[in-house]
């Protein structure tokens, strides 16, 4: 009896053993699948990444190849601009050239034909013919080019040049008694700098930047107990005279130039002074010969924000900026003939430059500004159309 126990009980732990062992095997079959299956995913991963890393390394060199490729091109484009800069100037100073030596005659000339009457006609008509009002009637309508010459001197200063010579001026900064002279645009191109001119000392010191060079005199703003406009004959080296301008020398013309008191400006007309009074600019009529003044006008433009002015063919053009400097525009125009209002006149902006301009100074010879930005020399090359025409009628047959 006891012995059939025991083996009973031998039996039962036999069958639970043998459970046991078989749970035990499923386990294990199932833990080795796992690895199975991981094991091929990372020889997968193993194997796109070997292919990535081919296909990043042949990307690489494409790149490098394109790159180098590009450099060449790059180098080659630069050189090719560099050449076409240097062919752009060369044609620039053989323009300057022509000019100098053929330059386009001047707006001033004298009305000596008038329009003649047609021959009498079998049927009576009216007939009309335009003719120009006045000798000068060139408008700025637009800013055509722009050059700049080179860099040289102070931030502020004056250079200009006599329509009727070669020769260029340049005075540099805000007050000197030295006064700088080239034979031409191209010697003052070339120069290394203001010392390869010829130095002219000027008997009293000038101030400002509102001089000019008319018909072979300067004529310049000198002040001393008064305010005076000197005029110094270039080709004699001696002043030959010289007024008392009855303006406030502690007043500039221009807001943005409170060094300058007096704006001297010469164009097909003449010769003209600038000058403050109260909040505008006020336009005087100078005689070039005796300095007297013949005749004023109140040009009602602000003087505030105003940096520089010229003057083509008897019209005031006025300069304005901002503070810090921003583009240059022409915002108020005044004509002593009344032909062109300050609504007609188109609102002009020039290229974005350096700062703003201490000086413009007009060529009638050549329809161009002298432009003084920063102690950048700049030329501005100037489009201009017709103020008015009047339509006269024949008197009938």
């Amino acid at each position: 009896m006891k012995s059939g126990f025991l083996f009973s009980l031998l039996l039962s732990f036999l069958i639970q053993l043998s459970e046991a062992q078989y749970h035990y095997q499923g386990l294990m079959n199932y833990l080795e699948s796992r690895m199975v299956a991981m094991e091929e995913r990372i020889a997968l991963w193993h194997e796109q990444n070997n292919r990535y890393t081919a296909d990043l390394k042949k990307f690489r060199q494409q790149a490098s190849d394109l790159l180098e490729k590009l450099g060449k091109d790059h180098s080659k484009l630069r050189l090719d601009l560099e050449g076409a800069g240097a062919r752009v100037d060369r044609v620039e100073r053989e323009m300057d050239y022509i000019e100098t030596k053929n330059p386009p005659k001047p707006c001033v000339k004298a009305a000596d034909k008038m329009v003649e009457q047609e021959a009498v006609v079998k049927e009576k008509k009216k007939k009309e013919e335009f003719f120009e009002l006045s000798v000068c009637m060139d408008l700025v309508s637009s800013i055509r080019a722009m050059k700049i010459l080179k860099r040289v001197g102070s931030p502020k200063g004056i250079w200009t040049k006599d329509a009727r010579t070669a020769k260029v001026y340049i005075f540099n900064g805000e007050s000197e008694d030295t006064l700088y002279e080239f034979n031409s645009r191209e010697e003052l191109s070339t120069s290394t700098g203001l010392s390869k001119g010829k130095q002219i000392t000027l008997p009293s010191v000038w101030n400002g930047t509102g001089h000019a060079v008319y018909d072979g005199f300067l004529y310049y703003v000198s002040e001393r107990s008064e305010l005076q406009v000197v005029k110094y004959d270039l080709k004699n080296g001696s002043v030959t005279d010289s007024a008392v301008l009855p303006v406030e020398a502690q007043t500039p013309v221009y807001s943005l130039n409170p060094e300058t008191t007096v704006d001297l400006i010469a164009d097909e007309e003449g010769l003209w002074a600038l000058y403050p009074a109260g909040n505008t600019i006020n336009l005087a009529k100078m005689d070039p010969e005796t300095l007297d003044i013949e005749q004023m006008w109140d040009t009602s433009c602000p003087r505030n924000n105003a940096e520089a002015a010229f003057m083509v063919c008897g019209t005031v053009y006025v300069v304005y900026n901002t503070r810090p400097s921003s583009r240059s525009r022409i915002q108020c125009v005044y004509d002593v003939a009344d032909m062109v209002t300050n609504d007609e006149a188109p609102l002009l902006y020039f290229p974005r430059r350096y700062g703003a301009h201490s000086s413009l100074k007009y060529n009638p010879a050549e329809r161009q500004l002298y432009g003084w930005d920063d102690g950048y020399q700049i030329l501005y090359r100037l489009a201009l159309k017709k103020k008015l025409w009047a339509i006269a009628p024949l008197p009938e047959e």
